[in-house]
């Protein structure tokens, strides 16, 4: 007697695109954990291919949100662009949906009124740090109590949607580490960037002033007379305005004279070469959600100095043993001296680049991959 393979269920993820990040890297290693899991994977973004950074792995469905002719693609039709978000939910009738993100999130949940699907919602920065329009926490207001899970990084921001009633449930899962860091396009080669005998500092991301690259370029400006044989590397930041800013014409003016000492390589997809050739890993962020390159840098072994910012930090850093933690404080007003500390003190730097790497094991997809299984299957 022959028995019929149970079919696989249904699970659409959404985010707006694959551009280099932290949430679109989370996103994809959890359609790839669901995959391999047994379920029928769809990636819906709202931007094309053609804004994609990341492979999308093998195996799962790419689909675009339905786009709206230039004419009407305004917020005054924002309703007909929701109906028909509404419309793809309605044929492709996944079993489980997860927003990924503030604004796919409310789009989501709110498509998918009525439907049998299950529903996760999941920030991925701390919220009071990048506030909304009105009409946009109205729409989250509506929104987000309908998911029956939101999956979110820290304590800090799973309290805040609790207290202010957005969130019926939620539960914190930590950022995984990929281990070996993936080797992408393009890949750039440190050493032909850096001068010989110079040690690095180096810093990645893709915003400016989210990633405080401006105090950190600032307080690094200051050192270098003392410190001759360092540079700062900035990896994510090019010439290529965002947002109408040239944030790396900015960097280069803060630097001043010495604008030689920054490098900026632009975005690269061979991180892990330039973590491996780095003297010390930067975070000077305002605010984060769980940061993927900090994580990156410790399970690299490098010596790590954060800004204690909401949210992330403090959940991987242990003050005077694996890393320094910078106060907001401190890090507004002058950068310069916890570098100067880092930098002077060969000693610590080896201690906690060594302790560092523990968090292969405690943020290793070993362990955190069932787990998130586990809640998957259990909605």
């Amino acid at each position: 007697m022959t028995h019929e393979a149970e079919p696989r269920r249904s699970v659409l993820l959404f985010i707006d695109s694959l551009k280099m990040g932290g949430a679109e890297c989370v996103t994809l290693q959890w359609a790839e954990w669901l995959s391999k899991g047994g379920w029928s994977v769809t990636l819906l973004t709202s931007k094309s291919a053609a804004h994609d950074f990341y492979p999308v792995p093998v195996g799962l469905l790419r689909v675009q949100e339905p786009a709206l002719p230039d004419l009407l693609d305004h917020a005054l039709f924002w309703p007909f662009k929701l109906w028909r978000l509404r419309k793809l939910l309605e044929r492709e009738q996944p079993a489980l949906l997860i927003g990924m993100t503030t604004l796919p999130s409310i789009k989501l949940a709110l498509a998918s009124i009525g439907l049998s699907s299950r529903l996760v919602l999941s920030e991925r920065n701390y919220p009071p740090a990048r506030p909304l329009d009105w009409h946009w926490r109205l729409l989250r207001r509506l929104a987000y109590p309908r998911a029956h899970l939101h999956l979110v990084q820290t304590q800090g921001i799973s309290q805040w949607l609790q207290q202010r009633g957005l969130a019926r449930r939620s539960v914190v899962l930590p950022n995984a580490i990929v281990w070996p860091i993936p080797r992408l396009a393009p890949q750039l080669n440190p050493k032909a960037f850096v001068p010989p005998g110079q040690k690095l500092i180096l810093a990645v991301g893709t915003k400016l002033h989210q990633k405080g690259f401006d105090r950190l370029v600032a307080g690094f400006a200051g050192l270098q007379a003392d410190f001759p044989d360092w540079s700062l590397v900035v990896l994510g930041i090019d010439d290529v305005p965002y947002r109408g800013v040239n944030q790396a014409a900015r960097l280069r003016k803060l630097m001043g004279s010495q604008s030689s000492r920054l490098i900026l390589p632009g975005k690269v997809g061979n991180v892990g070469d330039w973590y491996e050739a780095s003297a010390l890993f930067a975070l000077s962020s305002r605010f984060e959600g769980y940061p993927n390159v900090l994580l990156e840098a410790m399970a690299s072994g490098l010596p790590c100095l954060a800004v204690d910012c909401p949210t992330g930090p403090s959940d991987l850093i242990d003050p005077g043993l694996n890393g320094w933690l910078v106060s907001e404080k401190v890090a507004s007003s002058d950068m310069a001296q916890p570098l100067r500390l880092a930098m002077e003190n060969v000693a610590a730097r080896e201690a906690f680049a060594f302790r560092a790497q523990a968090v292969r094991q405690i943020n290793g997809p070993e362990a955190l991959r069932p787990v998130f299984l586990d809640l998957m299957e259990s909605l």
